[in-house]
């Protein structure tokens, strides 16, 4: 089991009820999308990172070390956006660096620097709302959810075994590697980059043999085109929709308070 599975089912959040925190989580990720203001999207990635950290109890180095994952990938995306190109003769008033290779000019201006804050925090704020939801419901309790809504089954199968294959994923290249290293399979880089290869191919033949397992073991347990999921007993509770709705109301009163219009 990964630690952010083992999370879902033992923190202190876990017996409230899935819809409250979805409805939370997932309407403060579209409020973000939507207003796209930084501002609001810094203090939306703090209060989520509390909830997640203090009120969930999640270890704070595991957040951090989640956050790390997409922050690489941002960075990323965040260097084509700062960085402008512009022939070098051009003179350019609003930019903050600049530097003349041969004939073409690299800068950052203000309108960039300003666009790749805007992203970065609502990004962070994105992703805090989803880590929130990840951390404190069993994926169980989400496909059940997703059931009473009447989304279409075959999505909600198709989620359930995606993530069902990520452990599988996991583990046997754990363990292929874990093979591959005691015969000195990465002592070197050529040899690593061969041994890199081999993994890739026997892990998707790996992945294949252990999905035609999960056929046979669904259809001889009576498996009729629909999976059941385990159905907890969940109460709602007044006190965390009042506290989602102040939350909303609060966030659309600094919102307009700081110049933004619903």
């Amino acid at each position: 089991m990964l630690l952010i599975d083992k999370y879902a089912y033992f923190n202190r959040l876990k017996h409230v009820h899935p819809v409250e925190k979805m409805i939370f989580s997932l309407c403060l990720l579209l409020f973000v999308i939507i207003v796209k203001d930084s501002f609001l999207s810094l203090i939306i990635f703090i209060m989520m990172s509390a909830f997640t950290v203090l009120a969930a109890g999640i270890p704070f180095k595991y957040y951090i070390k989640l956050l790390l994952l997409p922050i690489f990938f941002l960075l990323s995306g965040v260097v084509t956006i700062l960085l402008s190109f512009a022939d070098g003769q051009v003179i350019i008033s609003d930019y903050i660096w600049s530097v003349h290779i041969g004939s073409w000019q690299v800068y950052i201006s203000e309108k960039s620097v300003e666009q790749v804050g805007d992203l970065v925090a609502v990004v962070l704020s994105s992703i805090s709302c989803l880590y929130f939801l990840t951390l404190t419901t069993p994926l169980t309790a989400i496909l059940h959810v997703l059931q009473k809504v009447k989304l279409p089954l075959l999505f909600i199968e198709l989620v359930a075994l995606t993530y069902r294959f990520i452990f599988v994923f996991l583990d046997e290249a754990a363990n292929i590697y874990q093979s591959q290293s005691s015969r000195l399979g990465y002592v070197t880089v050529r040899q690593g980059i061969k041994s890199l290869g081999l993994l890739v191919t026997v892990l998707f033949l790996k992945v294949f043999q252990r999905t035609t397992q999960l056929t046979i073991a669904m259809n001889s347990r009576g498996y009729e085109d629909q999976m059941l999921f385990f159905e907890q007993s969940y109460r709602y509770s007044l006190i965390n929709w009042l506290i989602i709705g102040g939350v909303f109301t609060g966030m659309a009163v600094v919102y307009i308070q700081f110049g933004g219009s619903l």
